[in-house]
Formats: structure tokens, sequence, C-alpha cells
């Protein structure tokens, strides 16, 4: 049972988190009319909880399909707010009245999400704009949001399995630092010109370019896109679009954001690609952006590689690689099923193809597993994903894999040329400078330690001394046990001969023997039972011990 209290409403679901959380993958059959409901009930509490369904949308690791269906087609299109407020806050913000800043401005938006709308309209120069502006008094209700999120969260940690095994405090301060990123529109200005200037090569590729003189932290003016949503084009349009070549340009662009620039963008659903009147792509909504290290990048663009040539192992090996794994990890599982998976997906039809859902279902799986992988591989699935659809959309069939393939080689070059940078030449120059000044003080160290001889080296090896103790213990065995057995034959051999000593009836000193051997071997057994167990457990755990290498003076 989840229960939320949101303003002056509360909300009490049975959603069952645990449930689907914890599941064994199969999707019970009431769970595609509890996620449609989870859905809805989001949409009613504010912004702040759709942008959360937007998030877990793009986390297969944890969430069933059937809510991950539901949160993905989760729409944050809201009622307006009037035009009195948008005058209000663009006069505030610019410090100048719309009247006085543009020649025209439109006072019906032409869309309206959860956190701004967007108006179309034109500077006094004549260059056609939209000015996106911020809800009033959405930062605060975000920030109130945030903090019953922050407790739900924290619960959800302390109490269940599944909050010990996901983290939820962790993801949320990850969509807190996101979201509060896409409330300050200066950002996503910064983000329309990096953009710009990456993507510059690609001449079909359009990225508004925003006016900054006419943007603040909460109104955004940037460059018009004129054309159409690439769901909105016709059959008869896409005939004449020809579009093979411009999804490949479109894939190709995001294959060089992702593994080139470490910087993409991480919202390319169809709504925020557009096909323009002289047949170009034009990329709006910049405020939700990834960001890759340099490391991760060729990790991925092997993985990436791995996926789209079916080799399996490969792409199991890599995420092994990239993830951080958990204390229940199972590795020989994991492996097989990433295996069947990639294997699956390489035997598919080309229409059947689907590289980011390749991507998004090996996430989920090292979760079930035991692996906790990186938040930006779960984006890049869900980028890749929505690429796939773009690029279907421009051209029925359009192969992912295949571009992936046959764009490497290029992209390969380019991380090359974008290392051998002047940024990259100059920071390699200081490390092989701090090498070669600490070279010589190191040498003469080790030589110095060799010449008196006080040189010590420590190697992972086996531990001499327990072997030798075990070893010697299986010596003293062995001797005890051959006593024990001359005495018995000894004493069977003793009681044919005759003699007036006797105990029990029986010749004296066969009994003796007998009895002695009968001793020892109780003795030897007890030893073995009572005494021996903790030191062959603690033999069994240091008999290889790891060591580090290193010098004693």
């Amino acid at each position: 049972m989840l229960f939320v209290k949101y303003g002056n409403s509360d909300l009490v679901k049975n959603v069952g988190l645990d449930e689907a959380l914890n599941g064994d993958g199969r999707i019970p059959q009431e769970a595609k009319g509890k996620a449609e409901e989870l859905t809805k009930d989001l949409e009613r509490l504010g912004p702040a909880f759709v942008k959360v369904g937007q998030m877990l949308s793009t986390r297969p690791d944890f969430l069933p399909e059937a809510y991950l269906e539901a949160l993905t087609r989760l729409q944050d299109n809201c009622e307006p707010f009037s035009f009195a407020e948008v005058e209000k806050i663009v006069t505030s913000e610019l410090g100048v009245r719309i009247s006085k800043a543009f020649q025209y401005f439109n006072d019906k938006p032409l869309a309206a999400a959860s956190l701004g709308q967007i108006h179309r309209a034109t500077m006094r120069n004549g260059r056609e704009v939209a000015v996106k502006v911020q809800r009033p008094g959405i930062r605060d209700s975000i920030i109130q949001d945030l903090e019953i999120l922050s407790d739900v969260a924290e619960f959800y940690d302390s109490h269940t399995e599944s909050g010990r095994k996901y983290e939820y405090g962790k993801m949320l301060d990850e969509f807190r630092r996101t979201i509060l990123e896409e409330l300050d529109y200066k950002k996503e200005a910064h983000n329309l010109e990096t953009m710009r200037e990456n993507l510059k090569e690609f001449s079909r590729i359009y990225v508004p370019e925003p006016v900054n003189d006419y943007s603040t932290s909460r109104v955004l003016t940037m460059d018009f896109v004129n054309g159409k949503k690439i769901t909105s084009v016709t059959p008869l349009e896409q005939i004449e679009l020809d579009g093979g070549p411009l999804a490949e340009e479109v894939f190709r662009c995001y294959l060089k954001q992702i593994l080139v620039d470490g910087f993409f963008h991480a919202d390319p659903h169809p709504g925020n690609v557009f096909l323009t009147p002289d047949k170009k792509i034009g990329l709006i909504d910049l405020g939700m952006v990834a960001r890759l290290a340099p490391d991760i990048q060729s990790k991925l663009l092997q993985l990436l590689l791995a996926i789209s040539e079916g080799h399996g192992d490969d792409a199991a090996e890599l995420a092994f690689e990239i993830g951080e794994i958990k204390r229940d990890f199972d590795a020989r599982s994991c492996r097989k099923e990433i295996n069947d998976l990639v294997q699956h997906a390489f035997g598919s039809n080309i229409k059947d193809m689907e590289i980011g859902k390749v991507v998004l279902a090996i996430t989920k799986t090292t979760a079930d597993h035991g692996l906790k992988m990186p938040s930006e591989l779960t984006m890049l699935g869900k980028t890749l994903l929505n690429l796939d659809q773009v690029g279907r959309t421009l051209d029925p069939e359009f192969d992912p894999n295949a571009s992936v393939r046959r764009n490497a080689a290029h992209l390969t070059q380019q991380r090359m040329m974008k290392s051998m940078s002047p940024a990259g030449l100059f920071n390699s120059m200081i490390e092989t400078k701090d090498f070669t000044d600490k070279l010589p003080s190191r040498v003469n160290k080790i030589l110095d330690l060799l010449a008196s001889n006080k040189l010590h080296i420590e190697v992972e090896a086996i531990d001499e001394k327990i072997l030798t103790d075990s070893f010697q213990k299986v010596a003293n065995r062995i001797t005890s046990g051959l006593v024990l057995a001359a005495l018995i034959i000894g004493a069977a051999l003793l009681m044919r001969v005759e003699t007036p000593f006797r105990v029990f009836g029986y010749p004296g000193l066969a009994m003796i023997c007998f009895m002695l051997a009968a001793g020892g071997g109780f003795a030897l057994v007890a030893q073995i039972m009572f005494y021996d167990q903790k030191p062959q457990k603690l033999s069994s755990g240091n008999v290889l011990r790891p060591k580090s290498t290193a010098f004693h003076a």
C-alpha cells in the first residue's frame, strides 16, 4: 500500500510496488490496469510527479513492461496559463514590456507542458522566434513535491528489500538534479549553443539558435522551427521524402553525440523531432541532456558494436566492466541471459531489430542478477529506443544495427582526433612530464634497496607456511594410521599364542595391543572431528591471500 499526500488531497493507491519490483519479470493480468491507474494518478498529482513518471519510464531495470509502456505514454500536456501571467513574467524577466521587445507576440500558446508553455513571436528585426515561458510558481511547487518524494524514498530504502536493492534515494537525487536543471532556461540556452556547435557538420540536422539577450532562467527565446512532428508525416510525404539517408544522418548524429562528444539530447521522442519544409530534421526541447565521461564512452561504443554484430559474450563482459557488482551478483546466469537476448535480437528480421530495446533489456537483466548499471546506460537505451522509432518513421526498412557497424570506424577516428586536440595533448604532456620527473628518484630508490639487500616484494601467491603445515599434518595422520594398523594386525596374530596371562579370557598381550589400537583410533577420530575443522576453514580462506606489491626499506 502506497500513501502519498499532495496539497489538500490524499491519494491512497495499491499499486503493488514491491510485487512489481521483485517479480520474476512476468506481467500479472491485473498489472496493466494498475499501471494505467498509476499513470492517471501521477498526472493528477502535478508536474513533479509527471516528471517522476517520465523518468521511471526510462528504468526497465526495476519496473515491469506493463508499467514502462503506460509511463512512456505519460503526457505532460497541461492547461495553459493566462496571457496576463505570461506578460507579467516576460516583462519581469526581460525588464521591458512585450510590446517593446517584440514586433508580434501571439497570445495563444503553441503548446503547454507541465513546466512551461511556448508562444510564437516576431522580434523587432523580423526574426521569427519561439518564446518559452515558465509556469508561475512552478519552482516552489517542484521543491515541495521533491520533499514529499524524498520522505517516500527514504521510507522504502529503510524498510523494503527493493529499496535496499535499487536505492531510491540516489535515484531521487539524480532526478532532483535533472529537473532543477530543466527549470533553468539559461542552461537550456547553453545546451542549444553547444549542440549547434557539435552538430555543425550535419547539413540536414537543424538545432534552433537561442537569443541570449532575450533569455533568462524563466524565459527562453530561440529560433522558431517551422515544420511538423515526425509522427505527423503522411505515407505520401514519406514516399517523397527519401527517408533512408535522412534516417541514417539522424542516427549518425546521435551516435556522434553519445560516443564522441559525450553530450547528447536525452529526450529525442518523436514529439521533439520535427521535419522542416526544406526536408531537414529539427531538434527541439534540449532541457534534458546527458553527459558521458570519456572512459564510459569507449565501453559503450564496444557494447553497441558487440550487440550489432550479435556477440553476446562480448556484450556480457563489457556490461560487467561498466556496472557495479553487488554481493549477490550471479555472473554465470547473467552472462547466459545477455548472450541469449543479444543472439535473439541479432537473429530477428530487420523490422524487428531495436538496438535501444536490447540495451534496456541488458540493463534490466544485469539489475535482476545483482549488477548495478550506471544511469547513463539506461538513458542511452531510452535514447536509442526513441531513435529506432524516429528512424523507422522516416524509413520503415532502416536498420540501426547496420548503421552502428557502418559508422564505427568513423566514430573511432573522431574519438582519436578529439583525444589529439590541443587540450588532450596538453594533458598528456603534463602526465608525461610528471612521470619523467619522478622516474629517476623511483629507480634510485629501487637500486639502493637492491644493493643493500633490503628489497622486499609481496606477490599474490600460495601461503607456504599454511601449505607446509597441511602437508605435515597429512604425514602425521598417515604415520599414525600405519602404527594403529600394525597394532591391530599384531593383536590378531598374538591371539593364536597360548599364554597363562589372560585378560577377559583372551591372551593378555594381544588384548593390550588391541586396546592400544582402539584407544589410538578413537583419539585420532576425535582430533579430526573436533580440532581440525577450524584450522581447515581458516586455511581454505587463506591459501591464496591477495597481497600488493610493495618495497620496504
